[in-house]
């Protein structure tokens, strides 16, 4: 390992060591090699390609996906006295020029620059006049064609290898399976290159899945504890994202919408509240969140099911970037499995894709259904290792009941064949509970012998009954014939008694933070007699940051300052030992957090 990239480590980001296999993936960067990166989020991939930009000659070009993160590393790196930029639609003609211009005289270290951007051949002729020092490709899961993030101006990303052999690539990612990876590999003219995977787990977050049965309440419940916490709520639809954020602002809490539909301008301000401001919570579509860097996201809940694991994992992935304890909360119900299964079925593409899209449904409703440890599952999918227990998710720290729903089960099967397999799952359960309703008269189902037989169980109980046989495969919906349920051949077993069934007693399971040895706060816990220090610190960090035009975490983040309380550093050399001060950040404001430290400690 270059003894200059430590240094660079130490002097400029603040840290004394590197993490998992940042060292390796670095130093085989710095030689001109070709890696694909696999690594969870907050695991610090960005330094495995800003520090070798720093370490070669010439300038970093990192290929990015989004605009808003674009504009969130740049700061950063500014903050640090890297010279870095990005070329993107938000820049008008005379700032694209300069920037340009000092990209042409060597005067940048690294280069933001957006897919559809860099493919251009203006653009490739501009890099053909300049020194380069890599080529790295954030987000690359977005190449493939069969993921949830696919991007089409990714694919043509090959070019890189035709146009700039000699140019060393790094394609960076924290979301990718097995045939993902193949894809990267393949589509990016990666063959050659090292592949470097680090795991998936994030055992900081823990996972709570649950069915949905009054939302609203489920979420108010779950949000009580947080009221001071930043986190992010995803919805399938932009109209439930709007009633959902204003719901909440009515409950008290700063909860803005987010979607595509949105004004950019609007957008923009939400996404910067929800970056520099505390306890804000993003009410978002799937549009909101690739790339976000705020370390200090305490939850991800999701009022909807997402349609892949990967969706999941990428999702929730942004709670706890700090490493701290947070939770990925969801809840969802039949409708949700109806409402995607016929968005995979109505989806465009060769029927092999549409198979694609129904594996990935089936693998996310199994993750939801299982009752053993769901950390285990989703690592799994992953091709990744994992204990039989985290202890660390819902069904860890409180195991699932089940029940024996054999005869329940033969009942709901029996009345759905009776009643012609032409209804859905309201009808079914009128005729179950024995209710005399206008469509049941009308198609006489009241004289049918399944007609009151399943009164000794509640509705919502069938409901439940309902959505678990169906992602069991025992029972399909008909999505084009009004989502009308309809017996499979794999129910044949157990409607025949050959095959006994046992379904979970479904409760809503509360976080139980005390269990996992996690805390009800977003902040590090303060005592009672250090909290006017804590607050001073934190109020000195807000100053600097509205100063700079950055969010607070650019300046230090909750674990420097928490560093900072504990140790009370008087001096330079004792703050250069606080982890996250590098020496450009000590210069710029460290003089402002040692004037206050100095005088709580009395020197």
């Amino acid at each position: 390992m270059p003894q200059n990239a430590l240094e660079i480590l130490n002097n400029l980001y603040g840290y004394k060591s590197f993490r998992g296999d940042q060292a390796e993936i670095i130093d085989h960067v710095s030689a001109g090699n070709n890696a694909l990166v696999l690594m969870p989020t907050g695991g610090g991939k960005s330094l495995c390609y800003q520090i070798p930009s720093l370490l070669l000659e010439g300038v970093g070009i990192i290929i990015s996906p989004l605009i808003a993160l674009m504009q969130d590393q740049v700061d950063a790196m500014q903050q640090l006295g890297v010279r870095a930029a990005f070329l993107n639609s938000s820049l008008d003609h005379r700032q694209q020029a300069s920037i340009e211009q000092q990209l042409l005289s060597g005067a940048l270290d690294l280069l933001y620059i957006a897919p559809e951007r860099l493919i251009q051949n203006y653009t490739l002729d501009l890099l053909g006049r300049c020194k380069l020092a890599l080529f790295a490709i954030d987000e690359a899961h977005c190449v493939s064609q069969w993921g949830h993030d696919f991007r089409s101006d990714y694919l043509s990303l090959s070019l890189l290898q035709e146009c700039f052999p000699s140019i060393p690539r790094i394609a960076l990612t924290a979301t990718a399976d097995l045939r993902t990876r193949q894809e990267i590999i393949e589509r990016l003219s990666l063959i050659d290159a090292n592949a470097f995977i680090s795991g998936f787990d994030r055992p900081n977050i823990r996972y709570a899945i649950a069915n949905k049965t009054i939302a609203k309440k489920q979420l108010l419940d779950f949000l009580k504890p947080r009221t001071k916490e930043a986190g992010i709520i995803y919805c399938l639809s932009r109209k439930k994202v709007e009633d959902t954020a204003a719901w909440l602002t009515q409950q008290g809490f700063t909860a803005l919408p987010y979607h595509a539909g949105l004004p950019a301008e609007l957008r923009h301000t939400h996404q910067n509240r929800f970056l520099r401001e505390d306890g804000v919570i993003i009410v978002a579509t799937i549009a909101f969140g690739m790339g976000i860097d705020k370390p200090d996201v305490r939850f991800v809940a999701h009022l909807d099911l997402p349609k892949s694991i990967e969706a999941y994992y990428q999702e929730t992935g942004r709670a706890g970037r700090d490493g701290q304890p947070a939770d990925a909360w969801m809840i969802y119900g039949l409708q949700d499995v109806v409402r995607l299964q016929q968005m995979a079925q109505n989806s465009e593409g060769a029927e092999q894709f549409k198979r694609a899209e129904r594996h990935k449904l089936d693998a996310m409703l199994g993750l939801c259904e299982v009752t053993s440890c769901r950390r285990k599952v989703l690592l799994n999918y992953f091709a990744d290792q994992a204990p039989e227990q985290c202890g660390n998710c819902d069904n860890c720290q409180i195991p699932p009941q089940t029940w024996d729903a054999t005869e329940a089960a033969q009942k709901l099967l029996s009345c759905i064949y009776r009643t012609g397999q032409r209804f859905g799952a309201m009808h079914v359960i009128d005729v179950l509970l024995g209710k005399e309703t206008e469509k049941v008269t009308q198609h006489q189902h009241q004289q049918l012998s399944t007609f009151g037989i399943g009164s000794d169980i509640h509705e919502a109980q069938w409901r439940s009954v309902i959505r678990q046989l169906v992602v069991r495969g025992l029972l399909r919906v008909d999505i084009e014939g009004y989502s009308a349920l309809q017996l499979t051949d794999l129910c044949r077993p157990v409607l025949k008694g050959r095959q006994p069934l046992h379904l979970q007693i479904e409760e809503l399971k509360a976080p139980s933070r005390k269990k996992s040895g996690t805390k009800s706060t977003n902040r590090p816990q303060i005592l009672p007699e250090d909290k006017e220090l804590w607050d001073e610190l934190r109020e000195c960090r807000k100053f600097l940051a509205e100063e700079y035009n950055v969010p607070p975490y650019v300046i230090f983040h909750d674990a420097t300052l928490k560093e900072m309380l504990d140790t009370l550093p008087t001096s330079t050399s004792e703050m250069l030992r606080i982890n996250g001060v590098g020496n450009n950040k000590l210069e710029k404001y460290g003089g402002e957090f040692l004037d206050i430290l100095r005088r709580y400690s009395g020197a």
